[in-house]
């Protein structure tokens, strides 16, 4: 059974824009718009999710194929927390953002953009894929705040 949302989009985060995670507080400050939690789920399709810069930011590699079924969180979102998102993730201009097939996990599958790296040093295809992310995980990479250019900066040094 597919879902549909009646706010606009449908968004899969993987990092730390998930409940409990560093930037979950964008995903639900309702001064940039609305947010409804659907549900955890899972990428349909495979891709490396890793950790890296100097910051230890959740990276989706766009290399499709590769990696694993990557598991998260899925939100209703409207234009206006779509947009704030955008801005988060540097979108066009370091993310891009695609529709991908997710897993619910009720069993329904929904299709909800998510953020993928276009671009990326190769040592980050040779680090560790993770299923899922904590910033307080085991990898003992815990999520370093910064501004995002720092972080785009750090990843192409």
């Amino acid at each position: 059974m597919d879902r549909t949302s009646s706010s606009g989009h449908l968004v899969f985060v993987y990092g730390t824009l998930k409940a409990g995670e560093p930037n979950h507080s964008v995903m639900a400050d309702e001064a940039t718009g609305r947010a409804e939690f659907m549900g955890t789920g899972t990428m349909m399709k495979k891709y490396p999710l890793v950790i890296g810069s100097r910051y230890n930011i959740p990276f989706l590699l766009a290399h499709e194929g590769v990696g694993n079924n990557v598991q998260g969180e899925v939100y209703a979102v409207d234009d206006e927390k779509m947009k704030a998102l955008d801005i988060l993730e540097a979108y066009p201009r370091f993310y891009t953002r695609t529709q991908e097939p997710i897993l619910l996990a009720t069993g329904d599958t929904v299709v909800a953009w998510t953020y993928l790296l276009p671009v990326w040093r190769e040592e980050l295809m040779t680090s560790e894929h993770f299923v899922a992310y904590s910033s307080k995980g085991s990898h003992g990479r815990e999520y370093v705040a910064s501004e995002q250019c720092e972080a785009e900066e750090d990843l192409w040094k």
